[in-house]
């Protein structure tokens, strides 16, 4: 990316979410699975961790490449990328040990608005 830098976030936030998740009965009964929208709930909440709230958001590229299991430990990194005006973006991934879950990049409504603009 032409004229961006990378700065680097706290370089492990780690997250379980518990069997008793509200979300979990009904996906899926009998074998369930944290929903991506879980998973990408906290990526939202590390990066708001550090970088305090943020404006609406978009995310242009999301991979879920592998499931979570209720109670399993997963690791998030986070890379804030600083388009030449433009509002922030990041780059995350989600791991299980040095398994990859899941990984994309979300952009703030700003950033939304200057790459539409011809």
């Amino acid at each position: 990316m032409l004229g961006a830098t990378a700065a680097q976030l706290p370089p492990r936030m780690d997250f379980i979410i518990p069997a008793d998740h509200p979300s979990l009965p009904g996906h899926f009964p009998g074998r369930p699975l944290v929903p991506g929208v879980v998973v990408l709930e906290r990526v939202v909440e590390a990066i708001e961790a550090t970088h305090g709230p943020l404006r609406p958001l978009r995310l242009p590229q999301v991979k879920f490449l592998q499931p979570l299991l209720p109670g399993e430990r997963a690791c998030i990194e986070l890379a804030r990328i600083e388009p030449d005006g433009a509002a922030p973006r990041w780059r995350f991934r989600v791991l299980r040990g040095a398994t990859l879950i899941s990984s994309g990049d979300i952009i703030e409504q700003d950033a939304v608005d200057q790459d539409a603009a011809p």
